[in-house]
């Protein structure tokens, strides 16, 4: 007896040491390769991807990715505990600018920084205990990566979706380089929020996504387990509007004006045709009028400078007559031809019909100008005054003066009226776009080199395909980067000097590599078969994995990662590469950290290192914090205090653990209420737990159960001492305490595991399951209102039926005392809920 009482002080004096602990079992996992490791895809069990974004080799990391891994891991940890294959991998999106930055800055390889980089954070997360599957482990700088990049490019260029073209792009100064325009964001360069975007002319590479416009649409009705407010950010920028064509004749000429309108029925009170700058009738009619060219130079100006401030909408509306006329199809009238700063070449048709009537801006412009304005719609019910201008209903209205459709609700004539202009050969129904197809060329190094070449005997602009027998065309290591002047391959004879595939002869290497984005939209299928040499993956394996089951990470990517990974699954599907229409089934956009009032960055300065905090802490109690401090969804306050209020926790939860690590499974119990009320808590708790797992995520509210359930245990010392409890419940609830803890806290779940004799790997064990009768309450609450108010809460045994629960209820002297002098018409029990009664 005195043995066990001194071995029980003994543990008892034992410290919570993380920073022995911890390295112990990251040694143990390190050496076994298979811990993390997705079982084969032909295994028979039922599959989880959980999958985090991956993130760029900055260097290093900060709490705020720490909190996105945690989210991951825990769910990756519980699965696995609930017998699913779980593929749960992690890489490094290793092209872009950063690096090139860097080199200039610091005088080293883009390659050797990035590479340096990646070890480090490698080692961090390594430390941290995440659970990742490092044998699958994708670097997109490598060329067992890229030279996919470039095999999808060629796929692409032969069915059409990528080409070459001339067009207006968007150039940050500072990158020295193209900008898509999902990366413009206020007119400024999405890496430099301090930069203004130019416009310039340049021949570009593109992606046709544009031709996935209506699937890309409809596929968001189809992602129920996307957050609505992603969804709606790209409804939004997919922008799909309904309307007609109509195509204005130009007076005395062979030209004609395309427009483009969503009301059609307003046709008849058309009193201008209003070109873009850029627009080609512009031009001509700028060929013979140099008051008009300089004019219209002017607009271009204003236009540029509206753009780099960001807000193109806002500019200050200013316009010319040309002096010429085109004829409206619809009445045959001349409507005079204005060339005006607020429309836009590259969208729509980049000319619009003039209801100033019915539209507000063309409203506003029609009254700076002194422009004619003719109503043309009216309500439905016409009272004796009309609707002040502009007017802009559609339903519930209808046409005036509109010739044969006088008379016709708006919505009825524009389908008419759209069928009208198709049998005329003079427009048709048409459905328009916001979306414009993804500009891809970037004059970077340190990116995929886009595998064409250009030759002047096939024909100096024609580009010619690389074969993919010589894929990968290889990025030089090292070269030099000056930032200037167009792309730095430009300035490698030996990369840019190479033979024509097609005759033979010289020819020269196109010099732009592919935008980053274009890395990061299939990395998550190259983990399914990450050392494939023959094919991008293997597409059984592909179709075992896919869809993602859980895709994590910040709600900042939903327009530029997002929707071009949904653009490549979908040209993969195409490809026969894959059965899947979307990349993932369910997205998770977690909230920010934020520290002195901004979210964590590293330009910020207000990074808080996870290094440090594992020295303080250790890196359970970090990554504790991280999933406790808020909701997952919601942004999180850096306080470092809350991972000292952890790690205490973890400390009480670790003396208990081994001070009962021990207690024999036959002793028997004296208090069988006291027993009943501990293994009540602990299946409430496991109830709790496996809920939230298993839908809102509330991983806080878990931790706070835990730390209920401790609460309970603790309170129950004495009793498990004095042997009022049985060994065997002491030791259920001690090893159920220790599978939930560890998908939050697994190296401390580890060494628990170890401390009371559990067989194998913690978090291979199988997730506990909650008892519903021993987890059911003896009595419940039941809150009790007269006339809807509250007026007491009363117990009763969590069986009761309804004549109990009213029984009670209505003796109740509090309730009593509110029918004095009333009569009870009647009393509704909800049961387990409420009980109302009804008095007059």
């Amino acid at each position: 007896m005195a043995g066990i009482e001194k071995d029980q002080t003994e543990r008892a004096e034992q410290r919570y040491t993380p920073a022995e602990i911890e390295p112990k079992w990251q040694a143990r996992w390190d050496a076994d390769a298979t811990l993390y490791a997705a079982d084969a895809h032909d295994c028979g069990k039922p599959k989880f991807y959980c999958l985090e974004m991956l993130p760029y080799p900055s260097g290093q990391l900060h709490m705020g990715h720490v909190r996105n891994y945690a989210i991951g891991d825990a769910l990756a940890r519980f699965m696995w505990m609930r017998g699913y294959n779980v593929l749960h991998p992690m890489g490094w999106d290793a092209f872009g600018l950063p690096a090139e930055n860097a080199a200039l800055k610091n005088n080293v390889p883009p390659r050797e920084w990035t590479l340096s980089n990646i070890a480090a954070m490698r080692k961090q997360m390594r430390r941290m205990g995440l659970s990742y599957d490092w044998s699958r482990e994708v670097t997109t700088c490598l060329p067992d990566y890229y030279r996919w990049n470039q095999w999808f490019f060629l796929k692409m260029f032969e069915s059409g979706l990528a080409y070459r073209k001339k067009s207006k792009v968007n150039w940050c100064p500072k990158c020295c380089t193209v900008l898509a325009n999902e990366q413009v964001i206020n007119g400024r360069c999405w890496r430099h929020e301090d930069t203004l975007v130019e416009q310039r002319d340049l021949t570009q590479w593109f992606f046709r996504i544009t031709k996935y416009s209506d699937e890309l649409l409809s596929g968001l009705d189809k992602l129920e387990g996307w957050p609505e407010k992603v969804r709606t950010m790209q409804r939004n920028w997919i922008g799909r509007s309904e309307g007609t064509h109509v195509d204005f004749a130009v007076e005395d000429s062979t030209e004609k004006i395309k427009v483009f309108t969503t009301r059609v029925d307003t046709i008849f009170g058309a009193t201008s045709v209003q070109l873009a700058p850029e627009h080609p009738v512009a031009k001509l009619f700028a060929v013979s009028d140099t008051t008009l060219a300089a004019q219209i130079e002017e607009m271009l100006q204003q236009q540029k400078a509206a753009r780099e401030a960001g807000d193109i909408g806002a500019i200050e509306k200013h316009g010319v007559a040309t002096g010429k006329f085109a004829v409206n199809p619809f009445n045959g009238e001349r409507v005079p031809i204005w060339v005006a700063n607020y429309i836009l070449a590259d969208y729509g048709t980049g000319a619009v019909m003039s209801v100033p009537a019915h539209d507000e801006r063309d409203f506003e412009f029609a009254t700076k100008y002194a422009l004619p304005v003719k109503r043309v719609i009216v309500p439905t019910i016409v009272t004796e005054e009309l609707p002040a201008l502009p007017y802009l209903a559609e339903d519930e209205a209808v046409l005036v003066d509109s010739g044969p459709w006088t008379g016709e609700g708006c919505i009825e004539a524009q389908q008419k009226m759209a069928a009208f202009a198709q049998a005329g050969d003079f427009g048709a129904a048409t459905v328009t776009y916001r979306l414009k197809d993804w500009g891809v060329s970037r004059q970077r190094y340190w990116g995929t080199p886009i595998p064409m070449v250009y030759c002047e005997s096939c024909g100096a602009d024609t580009p010619i395909p690389v074969a993919e027998s010589s894929l990968p065309v290889l990025l030089p290591e090292q070269i030099d980067i000056s930032g200037e002047g167009g792309s730095p391959l430009g300035r490698v004879p030996e990369f840019v000097n190479t033979t024509c595939p097609r005759c033979g002869g010289p020819a020269r290497r196109e010099t732009d590599t592919m935008d980053t984005f274009v890395d990061s939209s299939w990395y998550f299928y190259r983990y399914t078969d990450s050392k494939n040499d023959a094919a991008p993956f293997d597409s059984d394996k592909a179709n075992y994995w896919f869809p993602i089951d859980q895709y994590i990470g910040g709600v900042e990517h939903a327009i530029l990662h997002l929707i071009y990974s949904r653009f490549w699954t979908k040209v993969m599907r195409d490809l026969g590469l894959i059965n899947n229409d979307e990349p993932a089934e369910r997205l998770f956009t977690q909230g920010m950290v934020i520290k002195d009032g901004a979210k964590m960055s590293k330009s910020k300065g207000n990074v808080v290192s996870p290094d440090l905090m594992i020295e303080r802490y250790g890196a359970d109690a970090t990554r504790m914090y991280a999933l406790f401090a808020a909701p997952p969804d919601r942004d999180l306050e850096w306080q470092e205090e809350g991972v000292a209020g952890i790690s205490r926790f973890l400390s009480r939860v670790y003396r208990l653990t081994t001070k009962y690590a021990s207690q024999s499974v036959t002793t028997p119990g004296t208090d069988a209420a006291a027993e009943a009320k501990l293994l009540r808590k602990l299946h409430q708790t496991i109830a709790k737990i496996t809920q939230d797992f298993s839908g809102r995520w509330h991983f806080n509210t878990c931790i706070a159960a835990v730390m209920e359930l401790v609460n309970e245990i603790a309170s129950n010392e004495a009793a498990m001492d004095s042997g009022a409890i049985s060994g065997g419940a002491i030791r259920s609830v001690f090893r159920n305490l220790v599978l939930m803890l560890s998908p939050f806290a697994p190296f401390f779940a580890a060494e628990m595991w170890e401390q009371i004799g559990g067989e194998g790997v913690v978090f291979r064990t199988a997730w506990p399951v909650a008892d519903e009768a021993l987890a059911r309450e003896d009595e419940i609450e039941i809150p009790v209102q007269v006339n809807g108010k509250l007026v007491n809460v009363v117990r009763v045994p969590a069986d009761s039926d309804d004549e109990v629960i009213k029984a009670t209820a209505l003796a109740d002297e509090k309730v009593d005392a509110r029918l004095v002098g009333k009569t009870v018409v009647k009393v509704i029990v909800v049961k387990g809920k409420l009980v109302n009664i009804v008095v007059k």
